[in-house]
């Protein structure tokens, strides 16, 4: 039977990344995908590469300013590798924010005016009484990205089955054997859960993940060149991709596996995205879709090894799965070979959350 070093359990980014840094370590790779590689969180993801202090969680900035400044290296080895587009934008965010945000983070307007005015910056936006903060943040398309991933792993030599779901971790001696699906078994000395909103059910160690529902929608028609930055208001973000699509998102909701959008819910957002750029009135709707983000009752990613010997996590990563890509997969992969991680990852090992 064949056997590999490393079976990764989830095809979304997380997962496909790491399987590429796993290689440049020559470790033999398979990854197993419960449906279609990169469909799931990946597939529903806006983008946003934000590491400001207001939405990152204190613990985490540290590991999420270092993804963030990987990132162009990321993306320039995956377009090379596969040839496509994945859409890094650098353009940055211009950021509303309320007197709350502004109480919580001192200092925010000070240090990050506009580089002009804002009719100049974005003549379409509607006249908004918030404080106009620029940040100086990246997006990229996490579709693309994704696709180009996919395709980079299996040119590096990645082996890849999809259309079947993990039911167990195979244990021998108290020691990772492998991992078994309805269908058949797979060996490696070393596993990693990359599973998402599923790596909880994973036995033999039930890690506290949550789906946590988002919907979206697209929008295209108006000018292609509508908006050039990132917006993000209280109410909406709007995240403009190169080819004219306008992203409008996202919900945040505790609704378990259903990924069903919600007519209502989705008129409304297009509504708020017409109150910030009123042109978006002429644009049609594209497409309407729900994601899952995998969390946890810290909000913080699960990274690391497990107390079973070959056994290892990389999930949780909620709203900033897209972000914490490049840094994932680099320190996983030291973790997963015997190395010592660059980044400081303790305060997300799965001990926390073990008995």
């Amino acid at each position: 039977m064949q056997t590999w070093d490393v079976i990764i359990v989830g095809g979304g980014i997380i997962g496909l990344s790491l399987s590429i840094a796993l290689r440049k370590r020559s470790a033999t790779v398979l990854v197993v995908e419960r449906g279609e590689p990169g469909r799931e969180a990946s597939h529903a993801a806006a983008g946003m590469l934000a590491d400001f202090p207001l939405e990152t969680p204190s613990a985490l900035q540290p590991l999420a300013a270092a993804s963030a400044h990987m990132y162009p290296e990321l993306v320039h080895e995956l377009q090379d590798e596969s040839g496509m587009n994945v859409d890094l934008r650098d353009q940055g965010t211009i950021f509303f924010a309320t007197p709350e945000q502004l109480q919580q983070c001192p200092g925010l307007t000070a240090d990050s005016p506009l580089p002009s005015s804002l009719s100049e910056l974005e003549p379409a936006l509607s006249h908004i009484k918030l404080p106009a903060i620029y940040l100086k943040e990246r997006s990229v398309d996490p579709r693309a990205l994704t696709s180009a991933a996919l395709k980079a792993a299996r040119h590096r030599g990645v082996d890849i089955a999809s259309g079947t779901a993990v039911t167990e971790v195979l244990l021998a001696n108290g020691s990772v054997a492998g991992v078994g699906t309805s269908r058949t078994s797979y060996s490696a000395a070393a596993v990693v859960n990359c599973a998402g909103a599923w790596a909880g059910q994973l036995p033999p160690h039930q890690f506290p993940t949550r789906p946590v529902k988002g919907q979206m929608l697209s929008l295209v028609g108006a000018s292609r060149d509508l908006l050039r930055h990132v917006i993000r208001a209280p109410e909406i973000y709007l995240v403009p991709r190169s080819d004219g699509r306008i992203l409008v998102g996202a919900t945040v909701e505790e609704a378990g596996y259903d990924k069903r959008t919600d007519a209502a819910t989705i008129q409304h957002m297009r509504q708020a995205a017409i109150h910030l750029v009123p042109a978006l009135a002429q644009a049609r709707m594209l497409e309407a879709w729900a994601g899952l983000r995998p969390g946890s009752p810290d909000n913080l990613p699960i990274l690391g090894a497990t107390r079973t010997t070959g056994y290892f996590v990389a999930t949780g990563h909620f709203r900033d799965g897209i972000l914490l890509t490049p840094v994932t997969a680099h320190v996983m992969a030291q973790i997963v070979t015997g190395g010592k991680p660059e980044y400081d990852v303790s305060p997300f090992s799965p001990a926390r959350f073990q008995n």
